[in-house]
């Protein structure tokens, strides 16, 4: 399978948009609004993550899912619904299919848990684990914000829409392991890193992976691969922001591919951050997506309400 190629997904500079330069920052924004429209993806750079974190942050989450299974299953907690700590193999199924993804991972939500938000969990024998993981996080979170301003302007709205319905919202850093498999024959049929799905959250913020395997569906139905640079990030556009734009910001559909068979014993390492609002932000379709030629696709619902829905669907809550 060839590289997505770059007009497919766009490369674009985040400092385009806050260096003060009107023009600049006008076309970032319609160079962003225009791939969410199309593929639902983007490359960013000069999104705050140093090159020096993201090694560091990478070296620990592999440390940590070095360890043996009843060292990582002290930090699992099915009380939280797979929103915090470490979420064992096994326990989560793409929406609408039948077999387990081929992963694990670990779990880093918002510092500054507030309301009946739950607090985090760390593990103690790794304290860097919890530096870095929370370092990243303020990083991310803090571009996403930035990339909200310019989805707002890019709607007609104003530029601090998303401010008050993403502060201390409850997003999630995920460190992922997709494990070794080391007999292929034992894998249930079926059975993939992560199955096609769409995220659930406004916006996704990823770093570079270990290794190759994320694909993304284009509207034509051609899967194509796509990898990040080691300077860039991939941002897509999450289930809530599609619902809150009518589908005319598009929640691409994307899976992680298993390698071939003489590399299904090599682990593969993913670090997304998904940007979620506070669970009372109203998710009903803006008025100004809603057209006779468009009309309304979905039902009103809350983010908390969506977010406990998709929870159930994905087997992480009963």
């Amino acid at each position: 399978m060839e590289p997505a190629l770059l007009e497919e997904v766009p490369s674009l500079d985040l400092s385009d948009f806050t260096s003060g330069d009107a023009q600049k920052k006008a076309k970032f924004v319609a160079d962003l609004g225009s791939a969410f429209t199309n593929i639902g993806f983007v490359a960013i750079k000069n999104h705050g993550l140093s090159d020096d974190l993201r090694i560091k942050l990478y070296d620990i989450v592999q440390r940590f899912f070095s360890f043996s299974e009843p060292e990582k299953k002290k930090y699992e907690f099915p009380e939280l619904f797979g929103q915090r700590g470490y979420i064992g193999k096994g326990k989560e199924t793409a929406k609408g299919f039948k077999v387990a993804d081929l992963k694990e991972f670990y779990h880093v939500g918002q510092p500054e848990p507030i309301g009946d938000m739950a607090k985090n969990v760390f593990p103690t024998e790794l304290p860097e684990f919890e530096q870095y993981t929370v370092e990243v996080y303020k990083t991310f979170e803090n571009a996403g914000k930035t990339l909200l301003r310019a989805i707002a302007v890019y709607l007609g709205l104003s530029e601090d829409y998303f401010e008050d319905k993403v502060k201390n919202g409850d997003s999630i850093l995920r460190a992922l392991h997709y494990f070794p498999i080391e007999n292929p024959d034992l894998v249930p049929d079926g059975a993939v890193r992560a199955a096609a799905h769409g995220d659930i959250n406004l916006i996704t913020l990823l770093m570079g992976a270990s290794a190759e395997g994320l694909e993304v569906l284009r509207r034509d139905g051609k899967w194509i691969a796509i990898t990040a640079l080691p300077d860039q990030i991939v941002v897509n556009v999450g289930d809530m922001l599609d619902r809150l734009t009518n589908h005319k910001l598009k929640s691409t559909i994307h899976r992680v591919v298993n390698p071939p068979r003489e590399k299904m014993g090599t682990s593969r390492f993913s670090i997304p951050f998904f940007m979620h609002p506070r669970a009372d932000m109203n998710l009903a379709s803006l008025e100004s997506c809603v057209s006779t030629e468009f009309p309304k696709m979905y039902v009103n619902m809350t983010a908390g309400e969506f977010l406990d829905e998709r929870l159930r669907e994905l087997g992480l809550k009963k």
